[in-house]
């Protein structure tokens, strides 16, 4: 089936390449606000019988939720026989429990959304918290793909002695596997989140790791808080600048340029987020599934 690809908001940069490896057709829309705040459609590009993938990251959802909703909804309508979600970096996964009456447990919610209009997602390491799988809540056919393995890579070419530290006991399983395919020590930390913004860190057994570059790596860096905490501890032991490594670079609000004011040797993401930091490419993690159709 003849494949077309459209992008949404920015993620031009990723579906460009994906679609010319595939030799498929990069689709045109025209996108725009009414001066009333509503959200205008056009698909300029045909889209009858042929497969549809839509990418895009949903950092900063709320600006995205209805164009992607709107594409999909019309490429239907203009007889597509299926259409595909590849969001990268997946929203809407941290709200997975009601803390206190009357919250929204807006992950499922938005889960329920998505499954009502795309026919299966391909997403990159999302925030599976309490949940073991997206099949949990999602109704559609679900491909989790995993940057562990180009992360590893990376550190394997570009640090020179190092030693990974994990932000939380819930990471170290994903940790242990980058330290492992790095050929890498790697430790834990003990953190205590205070609210949604404020943490507190602490550094266990890292005495006899203070020859080696400290290499932070988590899955999403969001407020960044964690590792500026981290990076101050590692600062008063007097190791080396650290390399502060994400897959999706969220960077709220200026958690970027907080960050590297601590005086870090290098801020490296992956480019599930278009960022300045991206510097691992998933690309082919998603060509590749896609051209197998595995999903």
């Amino acid at each position: 089936m003849e494949k077309i690809f459209f992008a949404i908001s920015g993620n031009e940069q990723l579906a460009i390449p994906i679609a010319g490896k595939l030799n498929a057709e990069m689709g045109e829309i025209s996108i725009r606000q009414f001066p009333d705040g509503e959200t205008y459609l056009r698909i300029l590009s045909s889209v009858k019988d042929k497969e549809v993938y839509i990418v895009c990251a949903l950092n900063t959802p709320n600006d995205k939720i209805m164009p992607l909703y709107f594409l999909a909804k019309t490429a239907k309508e203009q007889g597509a026989k299926q259409v595909h979600l590849i969001a990268p970096y997946l929203a809407y996964m941290r709200q997975d429990k009601s803390f206190h009456p009357g919250e929204s447990i807006t992950s499922q919610h938005f889960a329920s959304l998505m499954s009502s209009v795309v026919d299966s997602l391909i997403t990159i390491d999302p925030h599976l918290h309490r949940r073991k799988s997206l099949s949990e809540i999602y109704t559609i056919p679900c491909t989790v793909l995993h940057a562990d393995e180009l992360i590893s890579n990376w550190i394997k070419t570009n640090v020179i002695n190092p030693v990974l530290v994990g932000p939380d006991s819930e990471s170290e399983q994903w940790v242990a596997e980058v330290a492992k395919n790095a050929n890498a020590p790697y430790i834990i930390l003990q953190k205590n989140r205070i609210g949604d913004k404020d943490v507190e860190v602490s550094v266990p057994n890292l005495e006899k790791y203070l020859t080696h570059t400290p290499v932070l790596v988590d899955d999403i860096i969001s407020t960044a808080k964690t590792m500026i905490e981290t990076v101050k501890h590692l600062t008063v032991l007097k190791m080396s600048p650290a390399v502060c490594i994400g897959v999706h670079a969220v960077f709220a609000g200026n958690a970027y340029e907080q960050l590297k004011e601590q005086g870090v040797y290098k801020i490296i993401t992956c480019n599930t987020i278009l960022h300045p930091s991206n510097g691992i490419d998933i690309s082919d993690l998603i060509y590749l599934i896609t051209l197998s159709n595995c999903y």
